[in-house]
């Protein structure tokens, strides 16, 4: 196993236990409404809207085109453009 596989279990270990101590009710305040909600919900909604923060914000940016693209759409090379020895070396 690796290192980075060893820090999530454990991570996950301590976070599952974490949410298991913490399960009484607490008071919610939402704008003008109060719900009486487990601090287990609060907790893992907030862990995992982090989670999917981190994962979006973290993950590498797309190219929107290569360089070797660029190259070939700009590039045309018909037979008429072409060398009599290179029409002859094709041929």
């Amino acid at each position: 196993m690796s290192g980075k596989t060893i820090f999530i279990i454990i991570l996950t270990a301590l976070l599952t236990i974490f949410l298991m101590l913490n399960v009484e009710p607490v008071d919610f305040n939402f704008l003008f409404v109060t719900f009486a909600v487990s601090k287990l919900l609060v907790i893992g909604v907030c862990i995992v809207v982090g989670f999917i923060i981190g994962f979006v914000a973290g993950r590498p940016k797309k190219t929107v085109s290569s360089y070797d693209d660029e190259i070939d759409r700009n590039q045309t090379t018909s037979k008429s453009e072409l060398s009599d020895e290179d029409r002859d070396y094709i041929s």
